[in-house]
């Protein structure tokens, strides 16, 4: 057998399929409007790169040698794929597909608003399935997206980073609360917390949550050569609320974390003395599902959760 070319035409392969279907020269050409003499060169090339007749003469015309039917199938399968290369995106049908999304998210974020984003996906795809996964320090999450192990990651950053797609979500004003028992509370009203006592009251702090992200709120008291008094670190953040309770620790977070356990909890929120900035959160994901229709899905279900989220 000849050695193959390094670059095969397709268009031979279209035409070694169908002569191997038609099992005739001159119904090929008319198929592919092309004169018969060009078919029968093709059908000469192919006998020279196979090595074999690939057709030859029967009772009732001509017939695919051995060689020949073994062909048939890889033939029309390199047709196949090559014709899947360049067919545009099927649409995303979310009530019939099955597809595993997989989320990651700290658990800072307003309470029901993780709840919220999942009954929405539940809702729209029923038979998909939904992977929320936590951040925390040893979490690569540039990498997992990048190798598809995670299709978006919602978080705030002050600075996402730049190489991957982003949607801003929402902005949270940044408050702080203590347990409403405590002295402190007691004598000081929502408005009144000075600067003095913001940075020497008691305070907790979410453990480091991202690699290289100490949290916006040290990074911004730190730019304007200011600290607070931290003394309790916590990597529980969903817990935090609830050492307000026994303690006369103060919690610098967000407007809507803070709104659902100020319904259940003895918690008093202050002004704080410090012109923060709203925390921003978005949603990113990596270019390499920026146009697959699924993930547009996604992220349009996350951004619904999310504007309705802020107009309550």
């Amino acid at each position: 057998m000849s050695s193959l070319p390094q670059h095969l035409d397709l268009h031979l392969i279209r035409i070694l399929y169908l002569l191997l279907v038609e099992k005739n020269v001159s119904r090929v050409a008319l198929k592919l409007n092309q004169p018969q003499p060009s078919i029968s060169a093709s059908l000469r090339k192919l006998r020279e790169l196979t090595g074999d007749p690939l057709l030859v003469r029967g009772a009732r015309g001509m017939v695919p040698t051995q060689h020949g039917e073994s062909l048939l199938k890889p033939a029309k399968r390199i047709l196949d794929e090559t014709e899947n290369l360049f067919v545009k995106k099927t649409p995303f049908v979310p009530q019939e597909e099955a597809r595993t999304f997989n989320i990651a998210a700290p658990d800072y974020l307003d309470s029901q608003f993780l709840p919220n984003v999942v009954a929405a996906l539940r809702r729209g795809s029923p038979l998909s399935r939904v992977v929320i996964h936590n951040l925390g320090p040893g979490i690569d999450y540039i990498r997992l997206l990048s190798d598809g192990e995670l299709d978006l990651v919602i978080a705030n950053w002050d600075e996402p980073p730049q190489h991957l797609h982003l949607s801003k979500l929402f902005e949270d004003p940044i408050i702080c609360a203590m347990h409403a028992g405590s002295p402190y509370a007691k004598r000081t009203d929502s408005d009144a917390m000075s600067m003095q006592d913001y940075l020497s009251l008691p305070h907790v702090a979410p453990s480091q949550m991202l690699p290289g992200y100490g949290g916006v709120i040290d990074a911004f008291l730190e730019r304007h050569g200011l600290r607070r008094n931290v003394v309790v670190e916590s990597a529980y953040f969903g817990l935090i609320p609830y050492m307000l309770t026994q303690t006369e620790l103060v919690l610098t977070t967000g407007r809507q974390f803070l709104r659902s356990y100020e319904k259940t909890l003895p918690l008093k929120t202050f002004t704080v003395p410090v012109k923060f900035p709203p925390m921003r959160f978005y949603q990113l994901w990596h270019e390499r599902v920026h146009q697959a229709p699924e993930h547009k899905w996604l992220r349009d279900q996350v951004g619904a959760v999310a504007k309705a989220l802020v107009q309550k």
